[in-house]
């Protein structure tokens, strides 16, 4: 596997992939941002979404209870633009698109590239919360283990 050294390849490379790689990958990328959550739905989701014998049942109790989190987070952070609510509302967003069920397929066609995206967005949060100015690059730490994780498939 060559290496994967911007978002048109990261994107390509996940497209090749099975609904359960994208939904097993994509909680692994929502795992890299679950300390900016302290909802234990929200935990639950990612734990349950990275089984790759998830069934239907458990993926879809997860992924509503998921969305639930999100929604409620989503209120939360829009009071008084709390960099921090707002990164637990992107990681609820991320873990509820990781967790859709297979009969929902059409939803979760992108399930690893839209985790992936909201994982960066609560990552950026966090730096904005707090502070920081120097360069934490998400989507970096994503193409390694995108190139990681096809090479373990292999």
């Amino acid at each position: 596997m060559a290496s994967i050294s911007n978002d048109q390849e990261f994107k390509q490379a996940l497209e090749k992939l099975s609904a359960v790689q994208k939904r097993v990958l994509g909680a692994m990328f929502v795992e890299r941002v679950l300390d900016l959550s302290d909802d234990s739905r929200v935990r639950r989701a990612v734990e349950v979404a990275r089984k790759p014998d998830a069934q239907e049942t458990e993926l879809d109790g997860v992924n509503r209870d998921a969305k639930t989190a999100a929604v409620e987070s989503y209120t939360a952070c829009g009071r008084d633009t709390d960099w921090h609510a707002q990164a637990a509302h992107f990681v609820a967003t991320a873990a509820a698109d990781c967790s859709v069920p297979p009969s929902r397929s059409a939803q979760a066609k992108n399930a690893a590239w839209d985790a992936a995206m909201f994982a960066r967005m609560a990552r950026t949060c966090q730096k904005i919360a707090q502070g920081d100015t120097e360069v934490h690059d998400e989507a970096e730490a994503q193409h390694r283990l995108l190139e990681q994780f096809l090479a373990s498939a292999a």
